[in-house]
């Protein structure tokens, strides 16, 4: 049996990625302006290594790794991010979904793994 090198493994990540649907024409100013304000909150976060932002089918994705899931979990809970949770239930509908991984998924595999995986919020 060959030994595994724990120097030519990837480090685990921690990955979020969230999908959602805005409800009405008229929420979408709504939606962009606390889109934009959480992308720019995460950015400055510690423990982001990315995020990234792509509509897929209708659908709001974004994309956040990060260097383990308590860096998420305060990022979840504070500042834009929180004000935009508060919202949502009245704006847009979607799923989310978390999960550490030594290799985080490209964007061809994002819808799929949300559509299949996620729970709704």
């Amino acid at each position: 049996m060959k030994a595994s090198n724990p120097h030519l493994e990837p480090p685990a990540v921690y990955v979020s990625i969230t999908g959602l649907r805005v409800n009405k024409f008229y929420h979408y100013l709504k939606f962009f302006w606390l889109a934009v304000r959480v992308m720019s909150q995460a950015r400055q976060s510690s423990g982001l290594i990315r995020v990234e932002a792509r509509t897929i089918n209708g659908v709001h994705h974004t994309m956040s790794i990060w260097e383990n899931k308590s860096f998420m979990s305060k990022f979840l809970m504070t500042g834009a991010h929180l004000e935009a949770m508060q919202a949502f239930k009245h704006i847009a509908t979607g799923k989310t979904i978390g999960f550490t991984t030594a290799t985080p998924p490209d964007w061809s595999q994002v819808h799929n793994i949300w559509n299949r995986d996620g729970v709704e919020v």
